[in-house]
């Protein structure tokens, strides 16, 4: 369960993507690696109301941060936003 507001998803897309949005569901993601739990949680589905580049958005939060992906290309699901997030994190640390 996600411990921020709505208003502060909300604030924390319009800061990441530049639309404001509009809840419209909210689906558990449960991803594992060689059976292994890696991120389990609940992800908020907004429609965005006014982005050039998406008229999605998927947002979870976790210790305080917000993440928001948008559903673009291969991202169409909220699985999908969370492994785009769990791959971008190891590249990250590996550079």
């Amino acid at each position: 369960m996600n411990e921020l507001s709505l208003d502060g998803f909300r604030h924390a897309i319009r800061a990441t993507h530049g639309s404001e949005c509009q809840l419209v569901g909210r689906e558990r993601v449960d991803e594992y690696f060689e059976g292994e739990p890696v991120w389990q949680g609940e992800v908020l589905i907004f429609d965005l109301l006014d982005n050039p580049l998406s008229t999605r958005c998927y947002a979870w939060e976790t210790n305080g941060q917000v993440t928001a992906v948008l559903h673009t290309g291969p991202i169409d699901s909220a699985l999908k936003a969370v492994r785009a997030s769990i791959l971008a994190d190891a590249e990250e640390g590996s550079a």
